[in-house]
Order: structure tokens, then C-alpha cells, then sequence
């Protein structure tokens, strides 16, 4: 996993850090990623291709009913939950059967929820909170229907969320990073920690463990502390100790 920094949420840094990039690239609706997709004068795609995330449609619906009963919020939720249980059943499976299943369980449910959400935007205040929420999938559709149509896609980017929850809760416990410098330190050290939790390595033991032994590690087999391989390399390091 990586992380980069940057000073500012400007759609300059994307752009930056995915130079080259071709492929697929799963976010949220944030307006600095649109030329990311397309050149924004004459609206040609380009070589990354958006791919919408279900977890941020459901939020602009739960997070009305929060607040407020609302039962066409509570249906929208109801109907995107349908379409993570069918992700849910084919987990792990092998993508041409996660496309297989996703075009027979969950496309058809996605057109009903496209013709219901459109009905109901249709009786709704263009200002109004659910007004937004509806028009957030309908606005990207394309977008958040492509995952049926590769089983390597997610319907979310949730793992990628979840990784980021360390940063929001940093940022509100210390504030400050210092620097450019420090900003891109600290990056390096979440990409480090969160790769290990990726593989299964507890990221205490692994910076504990490398940080003592790198300096006299040979630097040929540095790959030895890659998170992959750290679990080996360890157990070999015990055992001549032990010997």
C-alpha cells in the first residue's frame, strides 16, 4: 500500500502522483479527480478509468437518517445493502465468477435501483439533502455499475478508507506534520504500516525487529524485510541465535 502527501486537497496532486498511470482508479466524487478521467475542455477520456464506490452512496443516505426518519433514504439503503450481500457470498472467488454472479444477481437490481432513485429525485427539492444523495450515484453511474463488469473491481473502496482512518484520527490528535518533509516521512510510515497489516504482520514487531537488524543485514537481501517475507526471515534470524 502507499500513501503520498501533499499540502492541500488540489486535483494538481493526483494528477502528479498517477503521471503515467493507466487503469482503473476507485474514489469517491471529489471534484479535483474529474480530469483525471477526461480532459476537462473537450471532454475526451483518458487513460484512468473511474470506478464509483458504494459505500460512499449509502453514507449520503445514512447520514440523512441520522438526523431525521426519512423512508426513501431508508429504502435507498435497504436496496444498496442488497447489492453488498451478493458481494459478501462471492468473496474470494475467482473474478470471472464474481463477474458471472454480478451480472446475474446485481445488474438487474442496479437498473431497479437507477429507475427508482431517478422517480424519486424527480419529487425532491433540487437543494434538499436526499435531492444530493439521490443524484450522487445517478450523476457517476457509469462509474458505480463498472465493478459488474470485472471481477477484479470492488464495489467500494472501503480497505482503502479504512487504511486512511489513521490519518484522520492523527490529524486530529497532533494537528501538524511540520514540514513537507515530515509530512512525507510520515506517509512513508503509514505505506510501511499498513502494508504489514495487509500481510498479517503486526507493524510494532516488524519496525522493532527490522530497525535492530537492518544495519547488519546483508544489503543484497534487503527483500528479506518486506512485509511478504519478514515472517521467514524472522524465524530463520530465531533459529541461528538459538543454534
Amino acid at each position: 500500500m502507499a500513501f503520498r502527501f501533499s499540502a492541500d486537497r488540489g486535483g494538481a496532486h493526483p494528477a502528479e502522483h498517477l503521471t503515467g498511470y493507466q487503469g482503473y482508479l476507485q474514489a469517491d466524487g471529489f471534484a479535483g479527480y474529474n480530469a483525471l478521467y477526461r480532459d476537462p475542455k473537450t471532454k475526451v477520456p483518458r487513460s484512468i478509468v473511474e470506478v464509483g464506490c458504494w459505500s460512499h452512496a449509502r453514507r449520503k443516505f445514512t447520514d440523512i437518517l441520522d438526523k431525521s426518519p426519512s423512508p426513501i433514504a431508508a429504502e435507498s439503503v435497504v436496496r444498496i445493502a442488497e447489492l453488498f450481500a451478493i458481494e459478501r457470498d462471492i468473496k474470494g472467488a475467482p473474478p470471472d465468477e464474481r463477474r458471472r454472479i454480478r451480472q446475474i444477481k446485481a445488474v438487474p437490481k442496479l437498473e431497479a435501483l437507477r429507475v427508482w432513485l431517478e422517480t424519486q429525485n424527480r419529487g425532491l427539492s433540487s437543494d434538499s439533502n436526499l435531492a444530493r444523495a439521490c443524484r450522487y450515484p445517478l450523476n457517476r453511474w457509469h462509474a458505480m455499475i463498472r465493478y459488474c463488469d470485472d471481477g477484479r473491481l470492488e464495489i467500494s473502496n472501503n480497505l482503502v478508507e479504512n487504511a486512511l482512518r489513521g490519518v484522520a484520527l492523527g490529524r486530529r490528535n497532533w494537528m501538524f506534520v511540520g514540514s513537507m518533509k515530515g509530512g512525507e516521512a510520515a506517509a512513508l510510515f503509514y505505506a510501511l504500516a499498513d502494508t504489514c497489516r495487509l500481510n498479517g504482520v503486526e507493524p510494532e514487531a516488524w519496525f522493532t525487529d527490522v530497525i535492530e537488524r537492518i544495519g547488519d543485514h546483508p544489503i543484497n537481501r534487503i527483500d528479506d524485510f518486506l512485509p511478504w517475507n519478514w515472517q521467514a526471515s524472522k524465524l530463520t534470524n530465531d533459529l541461528e541465535k538459538a543454534a
